[in-house]
């Protein structure tokens, strides 16, 4: 058995940093929940906060969010696909679009609906994921606006998120003018600048971020508290929002080499043995918690005499030392998790999800 905890104070605590932070300079924000996976006691806790705005890449997951709090503004943050443009439009009030022939989709499904969708236009900016080029925009933007039930309310951009292009002053003020050249040239007010994500976050802190950014979405920042710039967490917050909790069900001495002609393993893993270990033992506890569930990659135990040296689909091998440190059958490793960790684990139904 396994399950992961969400710590509420914690959360609470992150929540309070970012917005006082982001509050201080004019900066309107929302959180990012697609790493709760429609876990929906998760999503209510967001809601809890008082969070007024939520951003995700499943629509089935804005459906909830919709469901729980019809007032929050939701945000459906890919380019959507043509079979999903109905619930689009039914349960996300914008969308991040780079495509002229799925807006005018969009604006067909608003005018059936009778609903104004609202649409932020994304500009590729380097990491060559989704977004218009720099110079396509104006004419880009010339059709859009001829366009009925549909209004431009921001233009945005993805960094760090494929070939992880940092973001920086120079590409996040190129941002900014691209928002001045369409105000100017179409005489229409664009609301949000959205170069703010968790990775940009470290430039405001550092007093680096142009003014002209007035909109972030925010999501691994809040449930890690890490600066991704630096890969440690940032002072003044919490990095236990979410905790793994293992259970032990197997705790033996045994060799710390196996026995016998080694081969590729169900993983594809050929194991080198270390000469040193020969003859020497280790306590072993088996967890109950395999590779289906989540890479060994993406954990770290609490305990820092516990380390991880093995799993196979449905468990994982630590190794405890020359002594059980205190832990017996029954009892449970805490492990802290990488965001691609906690995203496989709230993404499986084998995995209990608690509240603390």
């Amino acid at each position: 058995m396994a399950y992961l905890k969400l710590r509420r104070r914690s959360l609470q605590h992150n929540y309070n940093f970012l917005s006082e932070r982001l509050e201080k300079e004019g900066i309107e924000w929302g959180v990012v929940s697609k790493l709760l996976c429609g876990t929906e006691k998760y999503i209510q806790e967001l809601l809890n906060l008082g969070v007024t705005e939520i951003h995700d890449s499943r629509i089935s997951n804005l459906k909830k969010v919709k469901a729980l709090n019809p007032e929050v503004q939701t945000v459906y943050i890919k380019p959507p696909a043509g079979k999903a443009i109905k619930n689009v439009v039914k349960y996300a009030d914008v969308s991040f679009n780079s495509e002229l022939s799925t807006i005018k989709l969009l604006s067909e499904e608003a005018g059936k609906q009778n609903k104004l969708h609202k649409i932020i236009i994304m500009i590729e900016m380097g990491d060559l994921r989704e977004g218009v080029l720099g110079e396509h925009l104006l004419e880009f933007y010339g059709k859009i606006f001829e366009l009925p039930n549909i209004t431009v309310v921001g233009l945005g951009t993805n960094l760090n998120c494929l070939y992880g292009v940092m973001p920086s002053q120079d590409k996040l003020i190129q941002l900014s003018l691209y928002k001045q050249l369409v105000e100017a040239k179409f005489n229409r007010k664009i609301e949000w600048v959205s170069g703010g994500t968790s990775v940009t976050f470290p430039l405001l802190l550092n007093r680096q971020l142009p003014k002209g950014i007035n909109h972030f979405r925010i999501g691994e920042m809040l449930y890690f508290g890490n600066n991704l710039f630096t890969e440690k967490s940032v002072p003044g917050m919490k990095t236990d929002v979410f905790t793994l909790h293992a259970q032990i069900i197997e705790l033996i001495e045994k060799p710390k080499v196996p026995t016998g002609e080694l081969a590729a393993n169900p993983s594809g893993e050929q194991f080198e043995i270390n000469e040193e270990d020969y003859g020497k033992t280790s306590y072993r506890a088996i967890l109950d918690l395999g590779l289906l569930d989540i890479s060994t990659d993406f954990l770290e135990p609490i305990d820092k005499g516990v380390e991880v040296t093995g799993a196979s689909s449905d468990m994982i091998v630590v190794d405890l030392g020359s002594t059980k440190r205190n832990y017996k059958v029954g009892d449970w490793i805490k492990f802290k998790l990488k965001y691609m960790g906690a995203l496989g684990l709230l993404n499986s139904n084998y995995i209990d999800k608690i509240v603390e």
